[in-house]
């Protein structure tokens, strides 16, 4: 098993959101403590705040995208456009395996309602589906970070 993917399913288990796992399983190895991960992934969770726009899991592989080849030069262009060509590859890769990266469709649940969040818990949402799309965001980042494993 991979460590890193295991971490992100251990941090979902534990109660952070599915951004919050995948951010903080991979930060710590480009310099960022996962306390401070975890803080910045917060809002982005049920596709960002209950809003269930673009999936935690998939925000979370941005944000990991962003730190890895991030633009923090003006002048650096490339690496703009370096950070938008693995969220473009990436969000092909995912779709390709889920059909979206909208949170509301790949839960097919209505989360910014309290009974909509409660048939989640109760059906077994978070545990199945959010689980799979943490893992298949995981799987993804692995595979076009090349990161070493542990």
């Amino acid at each position: 098993m991979n460590y890193r993917i295991e971490k992100a399913i251990s941090l979902f288990t534990q109660g952070f959101n599915c951004s919050q796992a995948i951010f903080a399983a991979y930060a710590p190895y480009y310099g960022i403590e996962e306390k401070i991960a975890l803080k910045i992934a917060t809002g982005f969770g049920a596709g960002m705040g209950f809003l269930q726009n673009t999936c935690g899991a998939v925000t979370g592989a941005f944000m990991l995208f962003g730190l890895v080849e991030g633009k923090w030069k003006v002048d650096d262009n490339a690496a703009k456009d370096k950070t938008y060509s693995l969220i473009r590859g990436f969000e092909q890769k995912f779709s390709e395996i889920n059909k979206s990266i909208n949170c509301r469709t790949l839960l097919d649940c209505d989360l910014s309602t309290q009974e909509g969040r409660l048939h989640a818990r109760e059906s077994g949402i978070f545990e199945t589906k959010c689980k799979k799309y943490i893992r298949d965001a995981a799987t993804i980042i692995e595979s076009m970070l090349q990161i070493p494993k542990e």
